[in-house]
């Protein structure tokens, strides 16, 4: 039997999405990640834009072209916000929410000795949704021979003005020190990189994220984070982060408006100054760090000025990569209920906001170019330890090497390899 795990959305998804693979191999499934025949389907959904939970609504369409009558099991965001519009398809047989993952491995287990032998009508999907408070663990993700993605918090208490998340995901939760240990010591990969809705308010027993790098500071792999907010950054959290040693300098410090009046009507509970002064207490402790943002363009009632200071802050902070997009209005969240600014006004700054991206990106590569790095190599390229995407013909999927970066290339540099680590 066969079964196809498709997955919109986020990183956390993806991790999610990799659990339930596992769990369907230690069942005797055959499974695969791309749409293809098979016997049974799941789909992750995502909710984060409007655009997203259309795509996830398309998928089901695509999945019926591979199979007529294979089941489909739908869960995630989008299916949290709105089961009904899933159940009502031809083929879904099943309908979960955004909590308690598990229950499509208790779904799978109930179907497994009762494959359909035609296709479930439409409008007859079983819709179970639940509740979350505490944190749900799953199988151990099944993941590449580079890294390991080790999820330890789910769920947000922060109720930024245009952000459904806490809505679908419940509350804040968090995994226990002893289970985050107990996988990390057994996943054997050369990187692990910790993931979470909400890294930042990851707490158990009074222990915060970074008392979870010290007791993950003997681990012998490159640890990562997902993306964090200013708050964690603290003298006291970087103070243990580069004692631990093995945590890469790189920080995704989501920033979302370079203006205080569009944070403060963004709920983002922090200023323009505070996020500056935390990119300057990350470099006085990494120097050659890599910080990484997002960027909302055209939030409503975003004006000129507000607009100019988003562009200024990049160069001021330094960012490495920065992903920038378009402001997506979401029903259901404060700042539905704010004037959306006109799409023609959104794409012009979004083209200049593009433009002051990759000159600061190429402003940051610049500086490590005919430098020597450390690097950990994937099927396509690699990673620096300041998250420099590299590129060599010599290096092998899973290889640490020490590189040279030659020149800009691609997303990245071009590098040689001085010698395998």
């Amino acid at each position: 039997m066969k079964a196809c795990v498709f997955t919109l959305g986020c990183k956390q998804n993806e991790v999610e999405s990799a659990s339930l693979m596992q769990g369907l191999i230690e069942r005797g499934w055959e499974v695969t990640d791309e749409l293809s025949s098979a016997d049974l389907y799941l789909l992750n959904t995502c909710a984060v834009t409007a655009e997203a939970e259309r795509k996830s609504r398309q998928a089901i369409a695509r999945m019926r072209k591979h199979s007529e009558i294979a089941p489909i099991a739908v869960f995630g965001c989008a299916a949290q916000n709105n089961p009904t519009a899933f159940a009502e398809k031809e083929g879904v047989a099943f309908v979960s929410g955004a909590m308690r993952k598990d229950k499509v491995l208790e779904y799978i287990d109930r179907m497994q000795g009762s494959m359909p032998e035609e296709t479930c009508k439409a409008g007859s999907g079983e819709i179970i949704t639940q509740s979350e408070s505490v944190f749900c663990e799953l199988p151990v993700p099944a993941r590449t021979k580079t890294r390991a993605y080790l999820r330890i918090q789910d769920g947000c208490n922060r109720f930024c003005s245009y952000c459904l998340i806490p809505y679908l995901r419940g509350r804040s939760r968090s995994r226990s020190f002893e289970s985050v240990l107990a996988e990390a010591k057994a996943c054997g990969a050369k990187e692990i990189v910790i993931t979470g809705i909400d890294l930042s308010s990851y707490r158990d027993e009074g222990r915060g994220l970074g008392d979870l790098l010290t007791a993950l500071a003997d681990m012998p792999a490159r640890i990562r984070l997902g993306s964090l907010e200013v708050s964690v950054i603290t003298e006291d959290f970087l103070a243990k982060m580069k004692a631990a040693k093995n945590v890469m300098p790189h920080f995704h410090l989501s920033l979302q408006s370079g203006s205080n009046r569009v944070l403060r009507a963004m709920n983002r509970r922090y200023t323009r100054e505070e996020y500056l002064a935390a990119c300057n207490r990350i470099y006085q402790y990494f120097p050659e760090a890599a910080i990484t943002t997002d960027i909302i363009v055209g939030f409503p009632e975003e004006s000129e000025a507000d607009f100019e200071e988003s562009l200024s802050i990049l160069e001021e902070a330094g960012f490495s990569k920065i992903h920038a997009f378009p402001f997506s209005m979401r029903q259901g969240t404060a700042a539905a209920k704010r004037k959306d600014l006109a799409g023609a006004v959104k794409k012009e700054r979004m083209a200049r906001m593009l433009v002051a991206c990759r000159a600061t990106e190429e402003k940051y590569l610049a500086r490590f170019i005919g430098s020597v790095q450390k690097a950990l190599f994937e099927d396509d390229g690699g990673y620096t330890e300041n998250y420099v995407r590299v590129y060599c013909d010599r290096a092998f999927e899973g290889g640490m090497y020490e590189v040279r970066l030659l020149e800009p290339y691609r997303d990245g540099a071009r590098c040689e390899i001085i010698k395998e680590l």
